[in-house]
């Protein structure tokens, strides 16, 4: 079990949010914007950690916001951070999520899972998968 303090999580945007399409913008990934939106009730910082820069970072950004998600930070450990080559570009955090992980992308239910120590109830809705009540 993971503790359930309140983290600062790292989430990869392509093949972690979204299905992998860069330079284009996928689908959702199935329970993404769900268990994050859990996440940040919860009280934990999500941090955007892309390799996407310019304005497919924004896109990407928007995206995210047109889903109910507001990142703390994108691309920083802290809002406010100014990149001036004297700091790691390691961001600070104490979990990371992204499809690039050893074994590969575990899915967001399996994530939930990991962090909230039981499984979401999933209910249907209008033929479609939901979390929650």
């Amino acid at each position: 079990m993971l503790p359930h303090n309140h983290l600062i999580i790292a989430i990869d945007f392509d093949g972690t949010i979204v299905e992998d399409a860069y330079p284009k913008i996928g689908p959702p990934m199935i329970f993404a914007f769900e268990t994050m939106k859990k996440l940040q009730e919860n009280g934990h910082r999500l941090i955007l950690w892309t390799y996407r820069n310019g304005r497919k970072l924004n896109e990407a950004v928007e995206f995210c916001r047109k889903n109910g998600i507001e990142f703390y930070a994108v691309n920083k450990n802290y809002p406010e951070e100014e990149f001036d080559g004297k700091i790691s570009r390691k961001i600070h955090a104490d979990l990371f999520i992204d499809d690039r992980n050893v074994g590969g992308f575990v899915g967001w239910t399996e994530i939930y899972k990991l962090i909230f120590n039981y499984e979401p109830e999933i209910k249907r809705k209008k033929g479609l998968f939901s979390f929650f009540k």
